[in-house]
């Protein structure tokens, strides 16, 4: 019947057709309504709450971690306090200032004994850390691989603890005239800078402390 209705109904003029058409045109028109606001309202707020969601669980898993960081904060403190006087106990194996310069002729006198061409070694102007000094070395030496590792071998035997860095150090082949010795063909040059370094005790650096005090 409402189909008939509506075939019969005068469109221009809805105020005449039947309460059943009109009825039927206004539940069309809420229905209409409903859809558009669900896809222009809801649908937007689902994102939006899914994203929230999201952001949650980011933020649990946040403080899950951090809570388990913070329970776990006395042992971490205890291993942090460990590890710096384990440190400190091998920067007291270094030489003091008082054996460093021994130091320095003991390095320069080894690389002498394994036959090397020390053509030039400048110890430069220390630079302080928190507890330990380093000593940059200007360095020029030819050798060859057998006489180079003979030296390291010597160093390390050293009676104190001696620990040397290379930075900027390069490595190539030696001309035939570059040995002050005689020939040099099949040697290399060691050229750059080394650092070794001393341990600095309490004193010393209370002393430093208070020259640096204005």
């Amino acid at each position: 019947m409402i189909l008939n209705d509506l075939r019969d109904a005068d469109f221009r003029d809805l105020g005449s057709s039947p309460s059943s058409v009109r009825y039927f045109l206004l539940f069309i028109l809420m229905v209409l309504i409903l859809v558009a606001g669900y896809f222009l309202f809801i649908e937007d707020k689902k994102v939006e709450l899914e994203q929230t969601r999201l952001q949650e669980l980011a933020l649990i898993a946040d403080f899950e971690f951090k809570q388990q960081k913070a329970a776990n904060l006395e042992a971490y403190e205890k291993q942090l306090e460990d590890m710096q006087e384990l440190l400190q106990t091998m920067f007291r194996q270094l030489p003091n200032k008082t054996e460093m310069d021994k130091l320095l002729v003991d390095i320069s006198q080894t690389a002498l004994a394994a036959g090397i061409d020390v053509q030039l070694f400048e110890p430069m102007a220390e630079s302080f850390q928190d507890f330990y000094a380093e000593r940059p070395i200007s360095v020029r030496m030819l050798g060859d691989y057998h006489e180079f590792g003979e030296f390291v071998s010597g160093v390390a035997a050293l009676p104190r603890v001696v620990i040397l860095t290379m930075h900027d150090i390069s490595l190539k082949r030696a001309a035939a005239n570059q040995s002050r010795f005689g020939d040099s063909e099949g040697r290399l040059i060691l050229g750059g800078t080394v650092k070794t370094y001393r341990y600095v005790d309490e004193q010393e650096v209370a002393q430093r402390a208070a020259e640096q005090a204005p």
